[in-house]
């Protein structure tokens, strides 16, 4: 979680007001070619005579998942052991009774476990857990865990999981993060904090993580990292419906998906929408991203928050209707900071860390009626060591050693630098922003570009005091928009909160941003 300036918890979600998250509700979306008709039917006027070129959508099919699940066997395969609902518990007594690499097959019917709250599945390395077409393990809002324990290498597939009610920060399937699990074709939906844990080379495909109490995923491993991690053509839909940062203001902990320290992530092809909070949100020293061809859709905050961590690729993903919820809530509060679809937080590339690039780079995608744009922030308060930094105990993948960054050492190279999360080479090209206000029913609070830093002040050992990381991020960490297309009424924001620009401005001196960019004000209502 980041705390953009002292006193900090602004994160608490607002009030869900009817037709959000939350309740009865249809999941159903208008389809990505209908973004891609008014791409294709809107003008440019260029300050240039040639602008950019076209920006495409999703280069593949995107998930709908959660309302055409793939049915699995419809009987038991060759040397499977059959699992029979009739049996409270039988699913658990067969795993601990059958050899490791075994395959079960969960016949039609509701499944349960014993009705003591610690009762789960322990898997053996290699098992495989297949569902017929209408298996179901309900843990009867009693167990608070499905799929638990060390074993690597175990395999789920076309199975429903859902009512468990694992704890706050905790997970239902994969409980103990362990490695190289395969979930599938499955449908992990309303139980209580994450439904789905994550380990090293853990692939999780066609599966949707519906209506979860925290998030759909929290790719956490106590104790270290997780590599190699791949979530592809899922659907991620109404998760945090517990509110938690309502409940816990400032906590950060909440969302479709939320990414802790992962060295190597492919996030495709997925449907993320209507989860109260972000949709997408790695926090803390990730590394090595590549989040393409998704549709980020209608999350009440940012579609995608990318904090305090290095070296990511996003690219031709739809990202529409986010952050009305809660860019219009801090608006009616006062709130001057812009909050953004895409929030990019004391992270950028850095080449000493190794990764398939070095740097941030966000291109080819679509932003269309969201509250704001792309937001580029660095606390100068926030630092490894310092109190301002809310991700505590933890350093940067640079020091890595939190009682090295301390006086009189952090005052000078390489520590001066090293220290910080920066946000730096952060590449924004190719992008197309589209905005109506009379579709997102604003005013001058959205519609905004940013790249910004507060006034250091926090604490009185600090380095990094007055304007010193503003005049950096905005001027020195090779930060820079580049051959974009606008479409409305947008306005930008650099250097602190209290500059606000106009277009020329903007590419003016002395920031000098959206080189070969084109801008039409057209498309938006009174702003």
């Amino acid at each position: 979680m980041d705390l953009r300036r002292e006193g900090g918890g602004v994160r608490d979600v607002l009030p869900v007001p009817p037709g959000r998250p939350g309740g009865a509700r249809r999941w159903a979306l208008p389809a990505a070619p209908l973004t891609l008709a008014l791409l294709a039917a809107t003008g440019c006027e260029s300050t240039r005579e040639a602008g950019p070129q076209p920006v495409p959508g999703p280069s593949g099919a995107v998930a709908r998942v959660c309302d055409e699940p793939a049915a699995g066997p419809v009987k038991a395969p060759a040397g499977a052991v059959t699992v029979s609902p009739a049996v409270a518990g039988d699913l658990a007594a067969k795993t601990r009774s059958s050899p490791p690499r075994t395959t079960f097959w969960l016949a039609p019917g509701r499944h349960t476990l014993t009705r003591d709250r610690y009762a789960q599945v322990v898997p053996k390395e290699g098992n495989r857990y297949l569902g017929a077409p209408g298996a179901v393990l309900d843990g009867g809002e009693i167990n608070q865990y499905a799929f638990g324990g060390p074993a690597r290498d175990v395999t789920i597939r076309h199975l429903t999981v859902e009512h468990f009610v694992a704890p706050h920060n905790e997970g239902v399937v994969n409980h103990d993060s362990a490695d190289g699990w395969v979930i599938e074709h499955s449908t992990i939906q309303h139980n209580s904090g994450a439904g789905l844990m994550a380990g090293d080379r853990q692939q999780v495909r066609a599966t949707c993580l519906r209506g979860n109490g925290q998030y759909g995923m929290n790719a956490y491993k106590a104790g270290g990292g997780i590599s190699g991690l791949v979530v592809e053509g899922n659907e991620i839909v109404g998760n945090n419906a517990d509110d938690w940062e309502r409940r816990r203001p400032g906590c950060g902990c909440s969302g479709g998906v939320k990414f802790w320290a992962v060295d190597g992530a492919d996030v495709r092809g997925n449907r993320v929408h209507d989860n109260r909070g972000p949709g997408l949100w790695a926090d803390t020293n990730n590394n090595d991203f590549r989040i393409e061809d998704n549709v980020l859709e209608a999350n009440d905050g940012a579609a995608l928050i990318y904090e305090t961590s290095y070296n990511a690729v996003i690219r031709r993903n739809m990202i529409r209707r986010n952050n009305w919820v809660e860019g219009r809530r801090h608006a009616e509060r006062g709130d001057s900071f812009p909050f953004a679809t895409v929030y990019v937080s004391e992270s950028g590339g850095e080449p000493r860390v190794r990764a398939r690039t070095d740097h941030i780079e966000i291109h080819h995608n679509v932003l269309e009626n969201n509250w704001s744009g792309i937001t580029l922030w660095e606390n100068a308060d926030r630092f490894c060591n310092s109190p301002a930094n809310t991700s505590s105990g933890a350093c940067t993948l640079l020091v890595r050693d939190v009682d090295r960054c301390v006086q009189p050492g952090i005052a000078t190279a390489p520590l001066r630098s090293d220290c910080r999360w920066k946000t730096q080479r952060v590449d924004i090209h190719h992008n197309r922003f589209v905005l109506d206000t009379s579709v997102v029913d604003c005013s001058v609070s959205c519609g905004r570009m940013a790249l910004l830093a507060n006034y250091g002040t926090y604490p009185d050992w600090s380095p990094y005091q007055g304007e010193r990381v503003a005049e950096a991020i905005t001027l020195e960490q090779g930060n820079r928009w580049r051959d974009n297309v606008y479409v409305g009424p947008w306005t930008f924001v650099a250097h602190d909160a209290s500059r606000t620009l106009d277009v020329g401005q903007w590419r003016g001196g002395p920031y000098r941003q959206d080189v070969g960019s084109v801008f039409r004000p057209r498309g938006g209502g009174p702003a």
